[in-house]
Order: structure tokens, then sequence, then C-alpha cells
């Protein structure tokens, strides 16, 4: 390679390392942060974090089988990320309330994201490049602090996805319920079309050992909730499964893991799917930290904590990251887990980790076991976690509050039903930010006049100005670009009083002014001043006066027309701009009260 090739490419790299040290240092990333952690590490802690992190696995096994089979793939691929995530993903993330590992979030997206892909071997040549795309986004995300912006998701979003995603579980695992098998299809009515017209493809032996798991799982919840119950129905309907097939009726059960095998191997992105994997893939990283940072959050405020919602962000790409060496499925943060690590006496992100190496201990020794879980009842025990995700309480809430929150709710679940998954909550998303738009892009222009003792007060539609010739005009509420047209069109009308001469904009409550307001209000005063009015601008705070000057339409109103103001008297800038009015108007003296508090010099 010529010499001056090599000192490109060695630039290029400085400056690519130098913008990754920015933006760690800028969203208060850290490399590799449970080395904190380690630091006065001692018994008391590593018999809470074992503890937790037993307790935890027990729970993670059975799930990572189940979510795995919610996303249409082996179950083996639900186990290995239960186990690789928890391991890798603390590394990176540093907390200990974050559980990550497959959950009913992550796995109704995986499902319909490759849910048009007939056979499972496309599925599983399709993961490598899902999972390298999913880390992709969430490392990028870390970057660049997009967790800051989760907050301002609705939740009636959320709830509406949920409900959606929990529906269209139970649907999709009626087929193994019944003992028959449907393919291709990834959306709640194609799901139940498919199912309908298979009816009469009932296994009736699969249906009643369902049947039988459906008792035995919710009595088990019921009455002992405290135990690892999807582990004791598993096991306890295996051995009723296998009577049932020593009197040949042929259940058919989950596949085998091999004993004593982690497939690792580098995975290799198939181009040609990426156009189709990547919204999907987004969607996921989208609802991954959605998901993982109001459960982080939630646990930390508890404990008296705060976590770093980038800083966790990274921990999952790195999470994804790893699990797509091991074939591995998308890796969230699990509320279930999660909650279960912390009441457990979790001390540190160390509980994970240890999670982790229980759950692959687990899958290396236990694997050929597997092969005796009956299909029927692994998705009895899922349709059981779906039912579980239909929050009454949240549906009631964001359907009764207000008419905008129900709009979303049933627009994100309608669309879920109908459509996929990731469309569903882009739209959802969508609406919820253009209502949002369109509420806080309505300023509130309120006509403002002196009352006889002096006092600026609300102009009574009834009553007549003090001055005929002059309107001040009080801005309320947000100025940016959603705001200025309708600002501007509204102070038209203002204007077209015959009579007014001079309008005051009492600017000192408007906010986020830019550059589409600027230019509509140039558009304004010109359009005003054809008309022979004048515009004069009050109240207005050092940002305010910053973006007029910097735009340079402080020039266009004149500097004799802007007054900026003053903290200890709100209403000194308007009377100097009512006094200047009167100056344009041709008065040449007035009566100008100016209320000072007493208290101040």
């Amino acid at each position: 390679m010529p010499i001056r090739k090599r000192g490109k490419l060695a630039k290029r790299a400085r400056v690519a390392s130098q913008g990754i040290k920015d933006a760690f240092k800028s969203n208060a990333l850290q490399f590799f942060p449970i080395r904190h952690e380690l630091r006065n590490y001692n018994k008391e802690k590593g018999l809470g974090d074992l503890r937790a992190g037993f307790n935890v696995a027990l729970l993670a096994f059975p799930q990572g089988m189940a979510y795995a089979l919610i996303g249409g793939l082996p179950v083996q691929y639900g186990i290995y990320c239960a186990a690789i995530a928890c391991i890798f993903g603390p590394l990176f993330s540093g907390s200990r309330f974050i559980a990550l590992g497959p959950t009913n979030a992550t796995s109704v997206m995986l499902m319909s994201t490759i849910g048009g892909m007939a056979l499972v071997s496309d599925k599983l040549a399709a993961m490598p490049t899902l999972l390298l795309l999913v880390s992709l986004f969430l490392i990028m995300g870390a970057l660049l602090g997009v967790a800051n912006l989760i907050q301002y998701i609705s939740r009636s979003v959320v709830t509406g996805y949920i409900t959606a995603a929990a529906v269209l579980i139970i649907a999709n695992q009626m087929d193994s319920v019944m003992g028959f098998e449907i393919q291709g299809a990834s959306t709640f009515i194609s799901v139940l079309d498919r199912t309908f017209s298979s009816l009469d493809q009932i296994h009736w032996p699969s249906l009643t050992l369902g049947g039988i798991t459906f008792v035995a799982y919710f009595i088990l919840i019921k009455k002992l909730p405290i135990l690892p119950n999807v582990a004791i129905t598993l096991v306890t309907i295996s051995v009723t499964g296998y009577f049932f097939n020593q009197y040949g009726h042929n259940l058919v059960m989950l596949d085998q893991v091999p004993l004593g095998v982690l497939p690792v191997s580098l995975p290799i992105p198939q181009f040609a799917l990426i156009g189709q994997l990547a919204p999907g893939a987004l969607a996921i990283a989208f609802l991954a930290i959605l998901e993982g940072s109001s459960i982080g959050k939630s646990l930390a405020a508890r404990a008296g904590g705060r976590i770093n919602s980038n800083q966790e962000m990274l921990g999952m790409g790195a999470a994804n990251l790893a699990s797509a060496f091991v074939s591995g499925m998308p890796a969230s943060g699990s509320l279930t887990r999660s909650v279960l690590n912390y009441t457990s006496g979790s001390r540190t992100a160390l509980s994970h980790i240890i999670s982790g190496i229980f759950c692959l201990i687990g899958v290396l020794t236990l694997g050929p076991l597997i092969g005796y879980i009956p299909r029927a009842a692994l998705a009895v025990v899922v349709i059981g976690v779906g039912i579980s995700l239909i929050n009454r309480h949240q549906i009631r809430i964001v359907s009764k509050s207000t008419n905008t929150d129900a709009l979303v709710f049933f627009v994100t679940l309608i669309a879920g039903l109908l459509f996929k998954l990731d469309f569903a909550i882009y739209l959802g998303t969508g609406l919820s930010i253009v209502l949002f738009l369109r509420k806080v892009s309505t300023p509130e222009l309120v006509e403002y006049t002196f009352n006889d003792a002096g006092h600026l007060t609300e102009l009574n539609p009834k009553n007549s100005r003090a001055d005929e010739h002059i309107s001040i005009v009080h801005v309320e509420g947000e100025l940016f670009f959603g705001a200025a047209e309708l600002f501007r069109d509204q102070i038209r009308i203002v204007s077209e009083d015959p009579q007014l001469k001079v309008i005051i904009l009492k600017m000192r409550n408007a906010h986020h002014l830019d550059a589409t307001t600027m230019m509509a209000l140039e558009e304004l005063i010109l359009y005003i001043r054809e008309r022979g009015r004048r515009l004069i601008v009050s109240g207005a705070r050092k940002d305010v006066y910053k973006v007029f000057r910097d735009s340079g339409i402080l020039s266009v109103v004149g500097r004799k027309n802007f007054f900026m103001d003053h903290a200890s008297n709100p209403n000194l800038s308007t009377a100097k701009a009512l006094k200047r009015a009167q100056e344009i108007i041709g008065k040449k003296s007035a009566e100008i009260r100016i209320y000072v508090d007493p208290t101040k010099s």
C-alpha cells in the first residue's frame, strides 16, 4: 500500500477514534463500567448476587424457550440468548437493575419481522443479519444520545403495541395447542384465517394436554406465585406427555438440543436481506431501549439510585452483538427477570453474569431433556404469558384520559392487528408526535390594555381599548416552526382593524423561536407596513433577543421598537413600548404609570 494512502487511512482512523471518544464523553458513556463493581467486592455482595443469579436463571431458562417459540425459532435460540446476553450486556451497561435476554416485546416483533419467511431455515439464515442490524442501531443510538429522547414517546403507543402483541401471541400459538402447524402468517388477520381454515386438522390428544397444562399453570400462578411456576409446569406436563405417547397418542415434542454444544460462529451479514430486515431491526432496537429504560428507571428509583439510559443502550447493543455469534435472538430488558433479580437481593451487575452462566450450564447439560417437553404444553405457557400482557388498568387509563390518548391507543392497536407490528409502532409514534405538535403549536394570543388603576390587564372583548390606535397582544406558548404560520395568520387578523396603527407584541412568555418563526414574523411586518401599521416587541428575554439579533430580524423591527424584559417589573417594557407607540401615532406626551416593587431599588 502506498505511504500516502496509508497516511490517509491512519488519519481517518484517528478522526473516527476521536469522534467515538467525544460521543462517549458527551453522553457520559464508559468503557467496561462493570469494573467499578469489582472494587470493594466482598462476600456479602457475592452471596446476594449468587442467590439472585440462580433465581433468575430458573426463570430465564424456560422463558427463553417460550420466547423463541413466539419468535418462530427453535427453543435453544432463546436459551442461548438468555445466557449470552446476561454475560456480555452487563460488561458494557454496568447496571444491576436491567436483566437482559429475550422478551415478549422483541420476540413478537421478531415474529412479525421474519413471519413472512415460510421455512425455518430461511428464518435462521436471516438471524445474524438481523442481530447485527439491531446491535448497530443500539450502539449508534447510545453514541448519539438517542435514549434521552425516549421519554417523549407516549405511553398510549406502548400500551397499544403491547396489547396488539399479546393478542398476536395468543393467536399464533393456537395451532401448536391444537396439534397442527401454519406457516408464513405474520399478521393477526392472516394467522386467524389460516387457523380457522385448518380446524379440521385438530389433534385431540394435543388439545387435551394443552387443557391440562392451562389448568395446572394457572393454579400454580394463583396458589404458589413465588415458585418457578413455568419450570414446574413444563416438568410436570413432560411426565404426563410421556404417558400420552406410551399409549400411542403421538404428541409433537420440542427438538432436542445437542449435549455440550454451544454453536459459536462468525455472523456473516446477508446484504440482500438488509432492506427487508432493517425496518423490523429498527423497531426491535426502539422497543429494547424503551422497555429497558422504563424498567431500569423504575427499579433504580425504588433503590434510590439512577441509571444512564445511553449506557444501558450500549449494553443492549453489546448483548445483541454477542447473541449474533451464538445462534441467539434479539435481547432486551425483561421486566419479570429484572424485578426478580432485584427482589432476590442482587447487589451488583455481576448477578446477571452469574444468571447467564447458570443458563449456559443448563443448556449444555440438560439440552437433550428439552426433547421430552410437548410443544402443546410450551404453547400454553406462551399463551399464559400473552394473557398476562393485557393490562386492563393501563388500557382503561389511556382510553379514558383524553381523546388524543384514546385515538393513539386504538390506532396503534388496530394497526398492530391488521398489519405488521413494526408498522403499527411507527404509525402510533408518528400519530402521537403529530397530535402533540398540533397541541403545542397553537400559541395563545390575548389582547391587553391598561385599566383605570394603571395595571396591565386582559382586554374584555365587550370593552374597547384604552387607545383605539394601539393593540397590546400577549403571546403565550411555543413559537417553533409548527406554530409560526398560525401565529402570523392570527396577528394578521388582529391587524385588520381599520382604526389600528400599532401592534405591541408582549413576548415574555413566548418560547422556542426558530428560523421559521423569524421568517413568518418578517412576512408579517412587511404585510402590516404595507397597510400603514407598525409592530413593536416588548418583554423580550435574552434568548428571544438572541434569535432576533442573529437572524437579522431585529433590524427589520428596528432597535427603537424592541424592548427587553425587566425581571423586577414585568410591565415596564410594555409601558415603554406603549410610550413608543404613542410617539409613532403622533402623541407627543402621554401619561404612563409604571409600578415598581418598593422593596427593590
